[in-house]
């Protein structure tokens, strides 16, 4: 565990934030000012062209219309029907050469004239830009001097806010000396800290229960954190494959030099392997349900008719396949969603594992037994029991995207213990294939939830 300052962390995150504010304020300002500022340039540009229309009725024209219109960020050029031009800058002068006007970095307005000349006004906006690099000089002299006294600020709030965590220390340190007796007992449990020192409470409870039952809480604690470790390990190592897949697909797809068709192929990759990640997060969340406890809802469930749904469902995936739905009509309590995914997982399963023209038999018996059966390679008798864990595929030279992520059994035999059932791959009568077999309580529980947790062991059997 890292144990840096919390009140640095504290402080450091909070003016990160408002510097980034601050920033994007100021980049907003410099934004809206400069374009107000060009916006006003070119208004003063529009009202002096339309100056010079009434200038020229009037009878002015040439230079005098050129200097009538000059202004000190704005600039004149009157150039005559016959070419003539006249500019009324110093050493304008008159002649063509006068005329090449330039605004590089200003705003241009050219309008003809009633008399038949044309007129081009430039704006300068150097004027502009210095005001834009003062308003950028203040900004960030206000934003630095605004960090610096948050930062300041902060310090000495944090140090406030963060008083409880001081007094849970000084307990802790007296409960180490032999003061067993104390409790922070915190006068409100629904803010961040209350939960926290009822945690801490609730943990000194238990800790000075028997001897007996604190090794037995810790050993269970160490296992769950063993456990949570390796599953988040396994997982992240499951949705490696994809994205990196992802990845390389991506960055292909934007190369200049590929053909439609090379792109096409490569965006069908991409989403190929964005499935395959969706898929496997579904399942990561699927089982933690299971583990919280997932609530059924019970009703009567024909299993013959949920069987032979999932089988048409499955002849449409595998049409090279022959699958059979075939049996009693046996009506249990249960979940029909869940029970069909059990049928669902246990089926794809299945249809991943058997060649092409091979057959797939799900039988259904009384009270209350569904059996699946297919002609793959079967499961070796050691591994009928681990196959069953999270994230283990039994040939772990197939890729997950031929055998599975590894959690499809898991969920599969979570659903039948909540259902008070259970989930087994059994002897193949012949010898040949995988079976596996769902047995579920013929009779309706006590109540209509059955909150469950989902067992230590999860799927997987790419063979």
């Amino acid at each position: 565990m890292r144990t840096v300052s919390l009140r640095g962390r504290v402080t450091a995150l909070s003016l990160v934030v408002l510097a980034v504010a601050l920033l994007l304020v100021g980049v907003l300002a410099d934004v809206v000012f400069a374009a107000q500022s060009r916006a006003d340039l070119r208004t003063r540009l529009t009202e002096r062209a339309t100056l010079a229309g009434q200038l020229v009725e009037q009878g002015v024209e040439g230079a005098d219309l050129a200097r009538q219109l000059e202004t000190n960020d704005v600039r004149a050029v009157v150039t005559e029907p016959d070419g003539t031009v006249y500019n009324a800058r110093p050493g304008g002068g008159r002649g063509p050469a006068a005329g090449r006007a330039r605004a590089a970095n200003g705003e241009v307005v050219r309008q003809p004239l009633p008399d038949g000349s044309q007129l081009t006004l430039i704006g300068d906006s150097n004027q502009v830009t210095a005001s834009q690099a003062r308003l950028r000089r203040i900004l960030f002299l206000l934003g630095a001097g605004a960090l610096a006294v948050a930062g300041l600020v902060l310090l000495a709030t944090t140090r406030m806010a963060l008083a409880p965590l001081d007094a849970m220390t000084a307990l802790a340190r007296s409960i180490t000396r032999g003061d067993r007796g104390r409790r922070l007992a915190p006068t409100r449990t629904d803010t961040e800290l209350g939960r926290t020192a009822a945690a801490f409470d609730d943990m000194l409870d238990e800790l000075e229960g028997t001897e007996r039952a604190a090794r037995t809480a810790e050993a269970a604690a160490r296992a769950s954190e063993a456990r949570t470790r390796q599953f988040v390990a396994d997982a992240a190592h499951e949705l490696r494959t994809p994205l990196a897949g992802v990845q390389a697909a991506a960055e292909a797809a934007v190369a200049p030099e590929l053909d439609a068709d090379e792109r096409d192929r490569l965006h069908l990759l991409l989403l190929r392997e964005t499935g395959r990640a969706g898929r496997l997060v579904d399942d990561l969340l699927a089982l933690a349900r299971l583990d919280a406890g997932i609530e059924l809802r019970l009703e009567p469930v024909d299993l013959l008719a949920l069987a032979q749904a999932e089988a048409e469902r499955v002849r449409l995936l595998a049409p090279d396949r022959t699958i059979i739905a075939e049996g009693d009509s046996v009506t249990v309590p249960g979940d029909p969603q869940r029970l069909a995914q059990v049928l669902t997982n246990l089926l794809d399963n299945a249809r991943r594992h058997t060649p092409a023209g091979g057959r797939i038999t799900v039988t259904v018996a009384g009270p209350g037994v569904v059996r699946v059966a297919d002609t793959g390679p079967g499961v070796p008798a050691p591994d009928r029991d681990r196959i069953f864990d999270r994230l283990v595929r039994l040939d772990e030279a197939r890729s997950a995207d031929d055998g599975g992520a590894g959690l499809g059994l898991a969920i599969a035999r979570g659903i039948a213990r909540a259902h008070g059932g259970e989930l087994s791959c059994v002897e193949p009568p012949d010898g040949a294939g995988a079976v596996f077999e769902l047995v579920l309580l013929p009779g309706w529980p006590d109540g209509p939830t059955v909150p469950t947790r989902a067992p230590e062991t999860a799927d997987s059997r790419s063979r």
